[in-house]
């Protein structure tokens, strides 16, 4: 019996594909609800004895786990300010680049897939959230001297005019969990199928590695803040799938699914289920 995907696999295109300027109406709307996890993002910044004395615990527990490696990374590449200025751009821009690419590719050439992925994202803002809320975490960049970071936002090249930290705006707070390493790892997953080259899904399956190395060179993370992003996806896939698991969504698919060969179609019934061995 030839392979048959699952009723859970099967796709369905957004709504927004069956209007004109669909497009534009898809982008606005997910553009809104990242304006609004934004602002909410700001409105839940901890206060910052808390994220010290969470950075504090992070370091202890990578200490036990034998992760504790971020700031000897970072020291290898000091002293080449050209290189870990790259980094600092690399951090601040391809974080949104490669997902808005990743999103406006599946919509157009799989918008089967882009439906799950969109909604991967979605879930993660509130779950990212949840986690800046619950476990506001200083950044390794903003602890005090004694810990050996180096702000390269104030000493090499970055986006923009440098803000000293008593100046910043915004949930600075908001390191747990990494949503740099959640979204660059959800791009890797999304397009894999659209990439054919071996050279493009080798350049594609590195991004997750090279934004991780960004946020640790730049003392932007920790270590297990790339694992809570990690977390985060997994959860939000999970959520996104959940209601084509759900026995009520399986079995609408089922009478919808087109017939897989010449005899289910002439069937008066549709698909039927293989029949056991007679007793």
């Amino acid at each position: 019996m030839p392979w048959r995907p699952s009723v859970a696999a099967l796709p369905r295109e957004p709504r927004s594909k069956r209007i004109r300027g669909g497009f534009v109406l898809e982008a606005a709307a997910v553009v809104g609800i990242y304006v609004v996890y934004s602002w909410a993002g700001d409105a839940v910044i901890g206060a910052a004895p808390d994220a010290f004395r969470n950075a504090e615990q992070i370091i202890d527990w990578e200490e036990r786990l034998g992760l504790y490696h971020e700031r000897t990374v970072q020291e290898w590449f000091l002293p080449y300010r050209w290189f870990t200025g790259f980094w600092n751009l690399f951090y601040g821009s391809i974080h949104f680049g490669a997902l808005v690419f990743a999103l406006i590719a599946l919509y157009h050439f799989d918008p089967g897939r882009y439906v799950l992925w969109r909604n991967v994202f979605l879930w993660m803002l509130p779950l990212a959230l949840i986690g800046f809320w619950l476990y506001p975490l200083m950044p390794p960049r903003w602890l005090p001297s004694r810990f050996g970071f180096v702000d390269t936002r104030l000493t090499n090249v970055t986006i923009g005019k440098p803000i000293p930290h008593a100046e910043e705006t915004g949930n600075v707070f908001a390191a747990m969990p990494s949503l740099h390493i959640a979204w660059s790892t959800l791009v890797v997953l999304a397009l894999w199928p659209l990439m054919r080259p071996w050279w493009a899904r080798v350049l594609l399956a590195s991004y997750p590695a090279l934004m991780l190395f960004a946020t640790v060179v730049t003392a932007n993370h920790f270590f297990l803040d790339a694992v809570g992003g990690w977390g985060a996806l997994l959860i939000g896939y999970a959520l996104a799938r959940g209601r084509d698991w759900w026995p009520s969504r399986r079995a609408s698919a089922e009478r919808h699914r087109p017939p897989s060969s010449a005899r289910e179609a002439r069937e008066p019934g549709g698909p039927r289920r293989a029949r056991g061995p007679s007793a």
